[in-house]
């Protein structure tokens, strides 16, 4: 689909004798936007196909070049699996592995939409199904299929309490995804285990064990994974904690490089495949963090193509940070601003909790400018902060 939709907004483009800056002025539609959809690294969204279709008089082409797929009911699927598997016994099939697998695949698309507390539970239970397959009559390629996807189920499982600041129950699945990474021979899984353990330690404020960290997880990773450019681009966050700009520098350059020899996947929002849009977000974090005056034109940037996919409000939370400090920097900062940002995506209610310290970051530096109702801000900040568990 990806492909087909770069095509024909190619042809259409180049038979209005347009440029993408010409496009982008006609449509809304950023240039860089327009650019990744030719060269099929972004996926369109409804809203940008229509936009583009009025731009260039194509009547309706692109919108129906798209399909946006119906919300999947997990909880039902898993239902008729488990029928499924107690009708045939102990026996494992590979119907009911596909099933599974595929379930995995849906929750891990839904992570960046859904809140962790609420899919938790559906892990959970897929998980507990994996259990059961484990102690079904099955071959070694069904019993490494089993492995695989425990492996998957049992890191994103860490990641949602990661997000939920529930140590325990983090690293106790961590631990089990590596576990089962390395009995199913998956170098995929463990760098991917490696690269979260990372991130945590990056929000823990431990970076030089987050640079070590990612470091090793792209040793690990497997050339032509999506583990290896994450990690990459987490070493590139963790070095502009550091503040070593050379290093955050050839970080990003490093990213750079990987994601412009992929093609966008099938479903760029799987939190566990290349997705240009985040590595875009994880740029503006970079950018920000390393104190870079192109950090707040690269962060509204995000934000304008995140809300023109009418998605990902997690992520646009997380720019709007971003964007805050990025206007406490450079010669002529504007707390101001930066506290009308820290506003908004407080209020958005997506910021999960391993972000807070990100929003006590940005509201001790509106504080530290002297801005007089910086005191109104710290007060909602406290007020909306949610309850510490483990």
């Amino acid at each position: 689909m990806t492909q087909a939709f770069a095509g024909e907004l190619r042809r259409l483009r180049e038979r209005s004798g347009l440029s993408y800056r010409q496009l982008s002025a006609l449509s809304t539609v950023s240039s860089s936007q327009i650019s990744d959809l030719e060269k099929s690294r972004r996926r369109p969204t409804r809203e940008i196909a229509a936009a583009l279709d009025t731009a260039l008089n194509a009547h309706g082409r692109l919108t129906a070049a798209i399909r946006t797929p119906a919300p999947e009911d997990v909880e039902g699927e898993l239902e008729a699996v488990e029928f499924e598997q107690r009708a045939l016994a102990s026996d494992v099939t590979d119907t009911v592995l596909a099933r599974v697998e595929r379930a995995a695949d849906k929750m891990a698309m839904a992570y960046a939409t859904t809140p962790p507390a609420e899919l938790i539970p559906k892990v959970r239970r897929y998980l507990r199904m994996v259990d059961q397959l484990l102690d079904g009559r099955k071959t070694l390629r069904q019993h490494r299929r089993i492995l695989v996807t425990g492996g998957w189920l049992s890191l994103l499982r860490a990641t949602l309490h990661i997000d939920l600041q529930q140590r325990a129950a983090a690293d106790a699945h961590l631990e089990t995804a590596t576990a089962l990474a390395d009995q199913a021979g998956h170098p995929e899984i463990a760098a991917w285990c490696l690269e979260t353990q990372a991130w945590d330690a990056l929000t823990s404020g431990d970076y030089r064990r987050a640079v070590d960290l990612s470091r090793h997880a792209q040793e690990l990773a497997p050339p032509g994974g999506s583990a290896i450019v994450q990690a990459t681009a987490q070493e590139g966050r963790a070095w502009a904690r550091l503040g070593d700009q050379v290093a955050t520098r050839d970080a990003l350059r490093r990213v750079e490089s990987m994601a412009e020899r992929r093609p966008v996947p099938e479903h760029p929002e799987h939190h566990y495949q290349y997705d240009p849009g985040k590595m875009h977000s994880y740029t503006a974090t970079t950018l920000a963090w390393a104190g870079d005056p192109a950090a707040e034109r690269v962060a509204r940037e995000v934000i304008a193509e995140l809300e023109a996919e009418g998605a990902r409000p997690r992520r646009i939370a997380s720019a709007r940070l971003d964007l805050g400090m990025a206007l406490l920097a450079g010669d002529k900062p504007r707390p101001d601003e930066a506290a009308g940002e820290a506003r908004v995506a407080i209020r958005s209610g997506r910021v999960v909790p391993s972000n807070w310290w990100r929003v006590d970051e940005l509201v001790a530096g509106v504080e530290g400018s002297g801005l007089p109702d910086a005191g109104d801000l710290r007060e909602e900040v406290t007020a909306a902060r949610p309850a510490d568990k483990d």
